[in-house]
């Protein structure tokens, strides 16, 4: 069985720098990435339910059935006690909605 020290001289402690350049004239350039905010890619809404609400069988499946109608799905239920919270989210919409580009028919005169 070979013991081994602490410091073993077969591993390089630390990796060699460089030398710093004279007078920066050859000093490398680093790509600076550009930090912006973060783009919301989903919009949330929340429905408030009591639990009673939640297990009627009926409360929740017209909740859901109707956000799903405006396009909202269930991202997650949250347990607040006695209610529960329904966080609901959806595709995040431009601030234009889309306009028609082309031409208008010929209008008989």
């Amino acid at each position: 069985m070979a013991t081994h020290a602490e410091e073993d001289p077969d591993e390089p402690d630390e990796p060699e720098s460089p030398s710093a350049p004279d007078n920066g004239a050859n000093a490398p350039t680093r790509m600076v990435p550009s930090v912006g905010l973060p783009s919301r890619e989903w919009e949330y809404s929340t429905h408030v339910l009591t639990l009673a609400q939640v297990t009627d069988g009926k409360t929740l499946v017209q909740v859901l059935k109707d956000s799903a109608g405006e396009g909202w799905e269930l991202a997650d239920i949250v347990d607040g006690g006695e209610k529960r919270v329904l966080l609901m989210r959806r595709p995040k919409r431009g601030q234009r909605e889309a306009r028609r580009v082309g031409f208008a028919p010929p209008t008989q005169t």
